[in-house]
């Protein structure tokens, strides 16, 4: 078989936000494997809520990325099992049109450029997220470690102070402790 001829059973994937945090991917996606550590130049992290809707996963705003000359977003690239794309699609609420598939270039450590897929907000309105969101962002740019500037602008961003129950956030807290084996 020639060099690259399974190419077509893998797609890489660039998560910048929840996603950066193992347990949350393998929640849904148990084939993901992690490839790099990248940057993706001239993007700025945002928050917001889609057509200014919460979350209701969340309970705050969510992550998208937003074409910004001279920032750049670090982020992590998976290699993904091409049978998880609905799968992903789902979960970044491609159908609903929240979220829409985009084509990105970033580079890694390595100096790599990679083309990943990832996903970027339609029509949102700019709003803080909850404190249990950006708390799996961060946890996931601690485990993968990110640069620590960046993992300390992270920390830095402003949440709503939401204090209510985040169902999700207790499935991933459970998987992080391993307490749950696989029971997806």
């Amino acid at each position: 078989m020639e060099p690259g001829g399974e190419s077509g059973c893998w797609f890489l994937y660039y998560a910048y936000g929840s996603n950066l945090l193992r347990e949350r991917l393998l929640l849904r996606n148990p084939s993901a494997a992690l490839c790099a550590l990248a940057r993706l130049q001239d993007f700025k992290l945002e928050f917001g809520h889609h057509q200014g809707r919460t979350s209701s996963v969340w309970h705050g705003g969510t992550a998208t990325i937003a074409q910004s000359p001279g920032d750049e977003v670090w982020g992590i690239v998976w290699k993904m099992n091409t049978c998880n794309l609905s799968s992903l699609d789902k979960q970044e609420g491609v159908e609903d049109g929240i979220y829409v598939p985009i084509e990105v270039n970033v580079h890694t450590q390595a100096g790599k450029v990679l083309t990943c897929r990832s996903y970027q907000m339609k029509d949102y309105v700019s709003g803080p997220p909850s404190p249990q969101y950006k708390k799996v962002i961060c946890m996931g740019a601690k485990q993968n470690g990110l640069p620590t500037d960046y993992q300390e602008k992270l920390e830095a961003i402003e949440t709503n102070n939401y204090a209510g129950p985040v169902p999700i956030m207790e499935e991933i807290e459970a998987a992080v402790k391993g307490e749950k084996i696989n029971s997806a």
